[in-house]
């Protein structure tokens, strides 16, 4: 069972979230803000597509970096910061349809590290979802006292 250090999570989760300026920019919004779980959506649109039409690999796995980190956020004290220290993500199926829809969770949780993992689906018109990618990463927290002034 997963436990939080930090009994404001879900404000201070919506506080660093004001501040995902490349999330804002790509219109991905987050929809659960629960204990080592996070889920958003992605409404596609044209700037997010490849080539052949598919939701571009990189879009894929910046919406699987987001929820993965902000699952660990929900985690750790209100003070201390996650960064991916690790990234891996397996593409499954292209990335058509209306939305793109992402759930990362803290897979095991630990003081300095948590180890995370992240499905990204694909959604029709119908509402019918794809399993398009599975990512994995590792997500380390940094404590005030390692941050630097920005």
């Amino acid at each position: 069972m997963m436990q939080t250090f930090n009994p404001d999570f879900k404000n201070t989760v919506k506080e660093k979230l004001q501040r995902q300026f490349y999330m804002h920019l790509l219109g991905f919004t987050i929809e659960t803000i629960e204990i080592g779980l996070i889920e958003g959506r992605l409404q596609l649109e044209e700037k997010h597509k490849q080539h052949k039409g598919f939701a571009h690999g990189g879009v894929i796995a910046t919406i699987a970096d987001i929820v993965m980190g902000f699952a660990a956020v929900s985690l750790v004290p209100k003070e201390h910061h996650v960064v991916t220290a690790d990234l891996r993500v397996s593409y499954l199926n292209p990335g058509v349809g209306e939305a793109l829809f992402a759930k990362g969770w803290v897979l095991k949780q630990g003081r300095k590290l948590n180890f995370c993992e992240a499905e990204i689906f694909s959604i029709d018109g119908q509402g019918q979802q794809t399993l398009i990618a599975k990512a994995s990463s590792t997500m380390a927290t940094i404590q005030p006292h390692d941050q630097k002034p920005a």
